[in-house]
């Protein structure tokens, strides 16, 4: 069996040729290679410093959109209250405005019968002395003089209004 031992020549030359190529590298390909790898994680990390920047400010706004909307559903409520008393308040003063122009009306109607009745009662006092003055001429069987007349009549018309006091 036979050993496998390296070239020694070969193997300083390679060993020579990779020193060689990685200086080449170390001072021509890395430089860039690292300045692109640099500034690809910084915009890596200002990307995630902007993503957390605007999700703060999402949420943010999502807390204050909360709060204007339960801010508003307050001032609804309110707004519904307020309708609400403003109606009732409404339908008092309908009402109560209601009742006082019926108690009015009630109290004029009143007032016009009433006065009917004074103007009936006066018609029929006056129609009833000058009938009864007429019924007592004839059974006296003369004429009464005008003084007399309205004595009679006057008495009457006592004698009647106290009758219908009664």
């Amino acid at each position: 069996m036979e050993l496998i031992i390296p070239n020694t020549t070969e193997m300083w030359v390679n060993v020579a040729a990779f020193v060689v190529l990685f200086i080449v590298m170390w001072k021509v390909a890395f430089p860039p290679m690292t300045k692109m790898l640099d500034e690809r994680a910084e915009k890596i990390r200002d990307s995630i410093e902007k993503a957390e920047e605007t999700r703060v400010e999402a949420e943010r706004l999502l807390e204050e959109y909360r709060q204007q909307m339960a801010d508003a559903r307050t001032e609804a409520a309110k707004i519904i209250e307020q309708g609400r008393t403003v109606a009732e308040n409404m339908k008092a003063e309908i009402l109560a405005k209601a009742r006082e122009e019926a108690e009015a009306e009630k109290t004029r109607t009143l007032e016009a019968i009433r006065a009917e009745k004074a103007a009936a009662m006066a018609e029929l006092q006056t129609s009833v002395a000058d009938l009864s003055v007429a019924v007592a001429g004839k059974i006296i069987g003369e004429k009464l003089d005008p003084a007399e007349h309205h004595a009679l009549i006057e008495r009457y018309i006592a004698e009647v209004g106290s009758l219908n006091e009664k």
